[in-house]
């Protein structure tokens, strides 16, 4: 079972993985990253039976004929935050002064893809909205997707570093700690969509998959990252 997933899912298909093997007898094979690469590479012809995006991007997808049309299905609501390696001190950033100030004073700011992923797109607005992109972008530690930018932020050496992705990405990372959901002004709230791919080599199962990723099944594991639902 080949599923191209938005990296913000990514715990959430892993931890139905063993349920969905009993079932079938099928190994998911999984590839995580910005939402937007994992759209390139379903548009540019790579082996997929469920995809999951932005639920805008999906939504295109059906218009193009990739995703079947009716499958859609959402795993929840994730909001965008900040984030500290544990252990570090957690600055309040509940207003845009203060976000400002926690920014700043950062040595390091890790973030994901500002061209691919939905999350990474959204940070480098905000830090333009603050002036931060020219003044501070050389402390600027971009990585493909926010999961790999808050595993490298957690065994990074270097001090007072900050980062910001999807919550999700934070929660279910080890070494940082969900520091606040940035302030309403900057508030960016993903809904995460699941599709069937019009060619999955088994729809059967794929309509398995869905229902684990969307159901009881996962629930818990939803719930304990941050997805609202």
């Amino acid at each position: 079972m080949q599923v191209l997933s938005g990296g913000a899912a990514a715990a959430v298909v892993k931890a139905v993985e063993a349920e969905f093997e009993k079932v079938t007898g099928q190994t998911i094979h999984g590839t995580f990253s910005a939402v937007g690469m994992m759209r390139d590479k379903l548009v540019a012809g790579e082996p997929c039976d469920v995809i999951i995006l932005t639920q805008a991007l999906i939504d295109q997808l059906i218009a193009s004929g990739h995703v079947v049309a009716g499958s859609a299905r959402s795993l929840g609501r994730v909001k965008t935050g900040v984030a500290v390696r544990t252990g570090d001190a957690h600055p309040s950033i509940k207003t845009r002064a203060e976000l400002h100030a926690a920014l700043s004073a950062a040595q390091g700011i890790y973030f994901p893809d500002p061209e691919k992923a939905t999350a990474g797109i959204h940070v480098l607005n905000v830090l333009k909205a603050l002036g931060l992109d020219q003044t501070h972008s050389s402390k600027f530690r971009v990585y493909p997707n926010g999961a790999t930018a808050m595993g490298e932020m957690a065994k990074s050496k270097e001090a007072h570093l900050i980062g910001a992705t999807q919550i999700t990405e934070i929660n279910y990372t080890e070494g940082v700690d969900l520091v606040d959901v940035f302030p309403t002004e900057f508030e960016l709230i993903t809904d995460y969509t699941l599709g069937i791919c019009t060619r999955a080599h088994n729809p059967v199962h794929a309509q398995l998959l869905a229902d684990l990723l969307t159901g009881d099944a996962s629930a818990a594991v939803r719930k304990q990252g941050g997805f609202a639902f």
